[in-house]
């Protein structure tokens, strides 16, 4: 028997608040915008930058609450890490012109520190909803980074001479 692997991690921000709506059936559905971004130097040295959207959309399941969640509280601009797996799609529009979208099917959601709260909040599909709070670890990686959030400045905290590392 072989074996396949439909898995898709992602790291990004929010860019606009979800959109919820129910089904026919019932179901909650909850669909976002969530940008990647990577960063290099082009070949004559100027910085280079390419912006990725992903459309992510979370499903109510009988065992949890997921895009009730989402609703609550994801917003415009929140920093998420995002598990699930990739799913294309085709059909008709009006016009029975052919379309395809490209879907992330989110089964994991966490909240990363930011603005509202500063913890990190963690849900996913088996009805798990965990908060641990990270405000020390990340109040060190600021002061040693230079006082961002971004993971840019991370190689600035491994320059810090100060840590708390046993080796």
């Amino acid at each position: 028997m072989s074996r396949s692997l439909n898995k898709v991690t992602l790291i990004g921000n929010v860019g606009a608040d979800p959109e919820v709506r129910s089904t026919t059936g019932g179901n909650r559905v909850a669909t976002f915008s969530l940008a990647t971004s990577r960063t290099w130097n082009g070949p004559s040295g100027d910085r280079q930058e390419k912006t990725e959207w992903h459309r992510c959309v979370v499903w109510n399941a009988k065992t949890s609450q997921l895009a009730d969640i989402v609703e609550r509280y994801v917003k415009k601009g929140d920093k998420l890490y995002v598990e699930g797996r990739i799913e294309y799609r085709q059909w008709q529009d009006k016009d029975n012109q052919t379309r395809y979208s490209t879907e992330i099917n989110v089964r994991e959601l966490i909240m990363l520190g930011g603005g509202r709260g500063g913890g990190e909040h963690s849900f996913d599909e088996g009805g798990g909803g965990a908060s641990r709070s990270r405000a020390p670890a990340q109040e060190r990686a600021k002061t040693a980074a230079g006082g961002s959030d971004d993971f840019e400045d991370f190689p600035g905290a491994l320059e810090d001479e100060e840590d708390d590392l046993p080796f």
